[in-house]
């Protein structure tokens, strides 16, 4: 766990004195300006930015938990960039602007006092909620790096502290550090840490194939060292280097490395300070005697500790300013708090001494006597311990404090007690090539929670398998190396083992367990690309002689608008078109052709006009508005010639089996959307017809696949059967003797619902089709 919690650790330091300093500096100054009162909004701002930090991590907890496997990969990847760009650009504006934030702050706190009280809070909630913000971030993505997430907590949890006292110490005076130094040392530990999340995260999107060379290594230390000894661990957990990194990944993490860290160590030595000038002899003194004496370096700031320092620096009362407000200090280059460097000259608002190679001429003027205008000067403050303390109330900002730090606190505590592990009744699963399955014992019965942790070095699909019949009772994809997931499965009476399929690598199954007890549970036997070979050959069989019958369907449609003869034109036109919806084309099965066959207007600017705008839908907008057969012939013979190059090219056209069954949903899922909705109507009034054709499509793939569905799931294909007749009811009930279709607006409210719920459930009832023919590595 600790090697896991030494980046946040770091990061919870940094960014937590970061914060902290800003509101050390927002307090001071209001407590310097005698605003006490307006401390309580301060707090308010702080507190809404601690809660939107927490919020954002369990937004990124929870949408991540919620996502598939190559998903999980996809936005883990993506955000780790995203943190990294964050780090990168936060030790850089730390070492430009660690000499002069305090006063940047200050003169924030200074304009917002003249604004009213949400100011002040919008100003602490922005200051203190980007660091926030990138703590989040950064939290999260170690902690999907380390897979756990005690270790990045705890880690997290202890800087935070570490950061806190040494923010109290600061104020109170009792610490004095060198924070440009501590920016810098810091700032480069973490660009070296950065470099290793950047690695991650592009062998995350590699995961998810949104990046090539998934499987391209540059090297492949697996067989020589083991990935769980302490060293390995060690390493992987500070700096995300693993025995196995692909070229992607150490092509990247060498150039960052070397572009950043140049970079940041030529913008140390551009800024370093430079020496301070020998001090200037002491100037004579006036002949009158009546120059007052230097005042004496004071060993604190004000703007860290609020005290006034008038007195202390003049031995005299300090006047009011004339609009009765205190007159805002002047933005400084360095807190003295931050550097232990004396404020005297700031703070009594004189000049420091010339230096040596000013001439003797040039004599010190004695302070000319106060004018009399001047209001009197407001009394001294009572010396420490003196005044009388007013009944402390408890602060109004106890209580948004309260409600945002002591949930987290008491997770941070479980899950640091747990030490990351899951719970007791859980069993820990670890899997690899060479150990699938170490640690797994008869399960009970009744619905178990498997945490699967990857030990090995790729990535790899787990499967809770049926050793006798393959059958699959639960699975995990795309789990990473390092880290853990949770498989939920039901156990009943039957036999158990593990499959561990790593990417590139061959299946290993572990040695199998019985459980006696319990009732019977529900697996799914694994389909391979195998399994589907032979319905994707009688689909391809189906498509082509569609595809012959519909080109002399638009042979057919171009002849007639040729001939002029529209009337004829449009029955034509209707019979062409339920050819093609038969066939079935969603979601890109006959690639780009057919947004040229069957293409709408959505996304083109120029709506029914634009050029793009051709095929079946073009020719019903003219034929049923009126336009000139001149007019549509060009689109005709276009739609004539799309056709005939879909025909020949849809044999060469690439297919995945996998996609095969997802037709059986997505066919009737775009009917509901498009013709159904009225949205695919550009005039024919002919929507409850290409609705019947594309019920024929569904129900062609549908016997196709009726054998391996009903293998695994007799009870599906009958209620399949049973709405699908229903809804092809309702759907023919709208078609009249002559073979015209009642327009889908002429429908009462009543029917339209009712044919709506119904092609609804048909739905519902095809929709565990395509988990259940789903393509396994298990098969």
């Amino acid at each position: 766990m600790w090697d896991d919690a030494f980046p946040s650790f770091l990061i919870g330091l940094r960014e937590g004195l970061e914060a902290g300093l800003i509101v050390s500096v927002l307090v001071a100054t209001l407590v310097r300006s005698d605003r006490r009162a307006r401390l309580p909004h301060v707090w308010t701002g702080v507190a809404a930015a601690i809660g939107l930090s927490l919020s954002f991590g369990a937004i990124l907890t929870f949408t991540s938990a919620n996502l598939s496997g190559k998903a999980q990969e996809a936005f883990g990847g993506t955000l780790s960039l995203i943190a990294v760009v964050f780090v990168t650009a936060m030790v850089f504006w730390m070492r430009r602007s660690a000499r002069t934030f305090s006063g940047e702050i200050k003169q924030k706190v200074t304009a917002a006092l003249g604004m009213g009280a949400g100011v002040l809070v919008v100003t602490s909630f922005l200051a203190v909620g980007r660091e926030g913000l990138e703590t989040a971030l950064f939290l999260w993505t170690t902690a999907q790096a380390a897979g756990s997430s005690s270790g990045p907590l705890v880690g997290a949890a202890a800087g935070l502290l570490i950061a806190a006292a040494l923010c109290w110490g600061l104020y109170r005076r009792v610490l004095h550090i060198n924070l440009t130094k501590f920016f810098t040392i810091t700032g480069i530990v973490l660009i070296v840490i950065a470099a290793g999340v950047l690695g991650y995260g592009l062998r995350d999107l590699q995961e998810s194939t949104l990046l090539p060379g998934g499987t391209a290594y540059a090297f492949d230390l697996t067989a020589h060292l083991d990935p769980s000894s302490w060293y390995v661990t060690v390493v992987q957990g500070t700096l995300n280097l693993t025995p196995q990194m692909t070229w992607l990944q150490v092509c990247v993490y060498g150039a960052y490395l070397a572009v950043v860290m140049t970079l940041f160590v030529r913008g140390v030595r551009a800024v370093a300070p430079a020496p301070a000038p020998a001090p200037a002899p002491a100037p004579a003194k006036p002949a009158t005697g009546t120059e007052p004496a230097p005042a004496p370096a004071q060993p604190e700031s004000a703007a860290m500790t609020g005290k006034s320092e008038s007195a202390a620096t003049t031995g005299k009362s300090e006047p009011a300013a004339t609009t009765g407000e205190p007159e805002p200090a002047p933005a400084q280059p360095e807190s003295a708090a931050m550097t232990g460097k004396s404020e005297s000259a700031a703070t009594t608002g004189k000049s420091e001494p010339e230096p040596a190679a000013t001439t003797a001429a040039s004599q010190p003027e004695p302070t000319p006597a106060q004018p009399e205008s001047v209001p009197p000067a407001r009394p001294a403050a009572p010396a420490l311990g003196s005044e009388t303390k007013a009944p402390r109330r408890i602060p109004r900002w106890t209580v948004p404090v309260a409600l945002v730090c002591v949930p987290a606190l008491i997770a941070g505590i479980a899950i640091a007690a747990s030490d990351g592990k899951p719970a007791s009744s859980a069993q820990v699963i670890e899997v690899s090539a060479a150990h699938c399955g170490k640690g797994f014992s008869a399960p009970k019965p009744g619905r178990q929670t498997f945490q699967v942790r990857n030990t090995g070095s790729r990535t790899s699909e787990i499967y809770l398998i049926d050793p006798v019949s393959n059958a699959v009772y639960g699975e995990v994809e795309g789990i990473a190396p390092g880290t853990t997931r949770a498989l939920i499965a039901s156990v009943g009476t039957g036999s158990y083992a593990w499959r561990c399929v790593p990417n590139g690598g061959k299946a290993v199954t572990s040695a199998a367990v019985k459980v006696s007890a319990g009732g019977s549970t529900q697996a799914v036997l694994p389909v391979s690309a195998k399994d589907l070979a032979a319905p994707l050959a009688s689909y391809r069989t189906y498509v082509d002689q569609g595809l012959t019958d519909l080109l002399a369907a638009t042979r057919t449609l171009q002849d007639d608008i040729d001939a002029n003869k529209l009337d004829q034109a449009r029955k034509d036109w209707l019979t062409a078109h339920v050819r093609y919806a038969s066939l079935g084309a969603a979601y890109g099965t006959f690639a780009d052709f057919d947004a040229k066959i069957n293409g709408r207007t959505a996304g083109l600017a120029g709506g029914v006009t634009d050029p793009a705008f051709t095929g079946f839908h073009r020719i019903e907008y003219g034929l049923w508005h009126g336009a000139s057969a001149a007019d549509l012939a060009p689109y005709a013979k276009r739609l004539t010639s799309d056709v005939d190059a879909l025909r020949k090219d849809f044999p060469k056209q690439d297919f995945d089996p996998g996609d095969l069954p997802l037709r059986t949903h997505e066919i009737l899922e775009n009917t509901l959307h498009r013709e159904l909705s009225g949205n695919a109507d550009y005039g024919s009034g002919t929507e409850l017809a290409t609705t019947e054709a594309n019920l024929q499509g569904t129900r062609e793939l549908l016997n196709l696949l009726r054998p391996l569905v009903d293998k695994r799931n007799p009870e599906v294909t009958p209620a399949v059967d049973t709405w699908m007749q229903r809804t092809e009811r309702l759907v023919r009930a709208q078609q009249g003797k002559d073979g015209t279709w009642t327009p889908l607006d002429r429908l009462s409210l009543a029917d339209r619902q009712h044919l709506d719920g119904t092609l609804g459930q048909l739905l519902e009832q095809l929709a565990p089709i395509p988990d259940l023919l789903e393509i396994r590595k298990a098969a």
